[in-house]
């Protein structure tokens, strides 16, 4: 009996990606609103596609790929129907240009499909919200796809719409950040003023002490592996830019007149938005293509065999380990986030998302000790369909250049190179995350009429 019922659970939890809206009637899921089942599970997809990436990108699973009998190129034939399949094809940075090509093409379908949707009661916002089944199907078809497109020009011409992609999606992520750091300080503020002032007001100055002496010591360790005595001119210059950047915005955030225009303005802000620069000028000085000032550049294998079709390398370096983890919290703060975060909302919410946003707020009630995922949007979208799409296209892009720590394999892929493109995308992106930041101090005093709380 125990063993049916969970056959019959199994099935039910089958049919929430069947169905025409996720989890409906669906009691192996807690209830919940459609519009956040809908961001997690395209998110899930996301994520699904990255692990995948990863498992090409492991040295050493072509290996166990030819131990598989009958499965790669020239070793027999599967239930009598004789193979022909090239492993490499599967494998490598090559592989991780064609998964994320299939992700990116995946999320660019339904940005063009969900355009323009104000409500559920848009057709089209049934494919939004429901037939995960098919959808996981059609992911599975554009990803088999891309595996066809040749290598070549494809991979050369990609590699920009990767670092044009993941341009747009760490400022994305800068965004994120900077209207989180704000949060953060106003509530504590907040607690401070309903509660004991401080201890408040410790855990403040704690947190703050330990940014700025973790970005102290970031500094001093960029100094001492990524710049040498003579040369590495390039290297110092980015520290040492971006170290007086952040100490300009640590020093104007406290300014008199910013803090009359902006009370919860402080340096609680300015020390995590300067820990995040360092860390992108880290991740910047890990591209510099020269052994000599870069300790972290993944360069061929002397020992490597002359025939290799593949350069023995490994994303997993620190700053791309970083990256990855901060990937993951910024795409799940995209999925997750409420109406604590309004500046991210106003970017996400459409004009009539206003009026739908508590619709349906009593139906998410259980009913007979049913779960449900109830409609919340029957008045208006929660959030930009398009945009929501956008953002994780430009992270799909991100991740795969993560992963392949923004090389460019040549064209016969024997070569892997470090361009200075990389290091510019990031050390720029860093710049305008200060600069935005520094816009959002000044804002208030330099536009007065304008309401920025």
């Amino acid at each position: 009996m125990g063993a049916c019922l969970g056959v019959c659970s199994l099935l039910s939890c089958v049919s929430c990606l069947c169905g025409s809206a996720p989890c409906l009637l669906c009691g192996c899921c807690p209830s919940a609103k459609n519009s956040t089942i809908s961001r997690l599970l395209f998110t899930f997809f996301l994520f699904l596609g990255t692990l995948v990436s990863i498992i090409m990108i492991i040295p050493g699973v072509e290996k166990e790929l030819h131990k598989l009998p009958g499965f790669c190129e020239g070793s027999g034939s599967v239930l009598g129907v004789q193979t022909n399949v090239d492993c490499s094809s599967f494998l490598g940075h090559k592989a991780v240009y064609h998964m994320g090509f299939a992700m990116a093409a995946f999320f660019c379908l339904f940005a063009v499909l969900m355009v323009c949707v104000r409500s559920s009661k848009d057709p089209r916002a049934a494919l939004q919200n429901g037939f995960w089944f098919f959808k996981f199907l059609v992911l599975v078809g554009i990803t088999v796809g891309a595996f066809y497109i040749p290598d070549g020009t494809f991979t050369s011409v990609w590699f920009y719409f990767g670092v044009v992609g993941s341009f747009l999606f760490i400022l994305i992520q800068l965004v994120l950040l900077i209207d989180f750091a704000h949060s953060w300080s106003q509530r504590w503020l907040r607690n401070a003023d309903e509660g004991s002032a401080k201890g408040w007001y410790a855990a403040l100055c704690g947190v703050t002490f330990i940014f700025y002496a973790a970005s102290i010591v970031a500094i001093a360790l960029l100094y001492v592996y990524y710049t040498k005595p003579e040369g590495c001119t390039e290297g110092k210059a980015f520290i040492s830019i971006n170290l007086i950047l952040c100490l300009i915005v640590s020093v104007v955030s406290i300014l008199p007149k910013i803090q009359e225009a902006q009370p919860h303005s402080g340096l609680l802000q300015a020390s995590l938005i300067t820990l995040y620069t360092i860390y992108v000028t880290w991740a910047a000085l890990a591209n510099v293509p020269s052994q000599r000032c870069n300790p972290t550049l993944l360069v061929r294998n002397s020992t490597a065999s002359a025939t290799a079709t593949e350069p023995l390398t490994a994303w997993w370096d620190a700053p791309s380990i970083v990256g990855l983890v901060i990937f993951i919290l910024c795409t799940l703060f995209i999925s997750l986030r409420s109406s604590d975060h309004p500046q991210v909302n106003k970017l996400m919410l459409t004009e009539e998302s206003g009026a739908g946003a508590g619709a349906g707020a009593g139906a998410g009630d259980e009913e007979g000790g049913v779960h449900r995922a109830y409609d919340n949007e029957q008045d208006g979208v929660s959030y930009n369909y398009t945009f929501f799409h956008l953002c994780l296209l430009l992270a799909a892009l991100y991740i795969m250049m993560t992963l392949t720590n923004w090389y460019r394999p040549d064209e016969s892929l024997q070569v892997l190179r470090s361009p200075w493109t990389a290091v510019w995308v990031k050390i720029c992106s860093s710049w305008a995350g200060l600069l935005l930041y520094l816009w959002t101090l000044v804002a208030p005093l330099l536009l007065p009429d304008r309401d920025f709380s």
